[in-house]
């Protein structure tokens, strides 16, 4: 019965779930992402958000959305300058807070992604994943997820991987209510989830 319940929950009830929190998100902070999306279209003078495409469920590629928390600043040769210099104060305060994420909201209605689940990572990675490492596309990407309560970006890139794909292999509705609990009261802790956003992850270059 237990094992019904959670195959259940997996391929059905949690598709459900995404999408009935995420139209009632879209609906009870728009008014917020309004406000600022003019803001930051004022301020990067143009697009107030940033896409990216990124690898879903099963490897298929989405445009995930974000809002624009960095310039287009270049140096004298017409190269981006580093992106912790490129980070305006009203990027850096979205980005404390997490509210960056927000958009992908939108993702989530779409089915690109799900509330939770491992955070999508870039393409480029994806053919020096090895065969474990690449179980974390069993599942759609998440807005948070299991490692992004237990060190995001300080943690080593195989040991990201190892909370990733535990996860999948452990997905319920308590573990899943668990992590966006805990997103929530790191989020707002001033020594919570976002201080690792300070931490320069450093790209992942495959396995020894």
């Amino acid at each position: 019965m237990l094992l019904s319940l959670l195959l259940m929950y997996k391929k059905y009830y949690k598709r459900i779930i995404d999408i009935i929190i995420s139209l009632f998100g879209i609906f009870l902070i728009s008014p917020f992402l309004f406000s600022f999306s003019i803001i930051l279209f004022i301020i990067n003078r143009g697009s107030p958000f940033y896409l990216h495409q990124r690898p879903g469920k099963n490897r298929k590629i989405f445009k995930m959305i974000k809002f624009k928390t960095m310039s287009d600043t270049c140096d004298i040769n017409g190269n981006l300058l580093p992106d912790l210099q490129r980070i305006t104060s009203l990027g850096r305060f979205l980005r404390h807070f997490s509210i960056d994420e927000l958009p992908q909201l939108i993702n989530v209605l779409k089915g690109d992604m799900s509330l939770i689940g491992p955070r999508p990572l870039l393409i480029q990675y994806l053919s020096i994943y090895n065969y474990q490492q690449a179980r974390r596309h069993e599942v759609r990407p998440g807005m948070t997820g299991w490692s992004q309560i237990n060190g995001r970006n300080t943690l080593s890139w195989e040991d990201r991987f190892e909370l990733d794909v535990w996860y999948v292999d452990n997905i319920s509705f308590l573990l899943d209510f668990k992590i966006i609990s805990m997103t929530f009261i790191k989020v707002l802790k001033p020594h919570g989830i976002n201080s690792s956003d300070e931490v320069v992850m450093r790209p992942f270059k495959g396995n020894e």
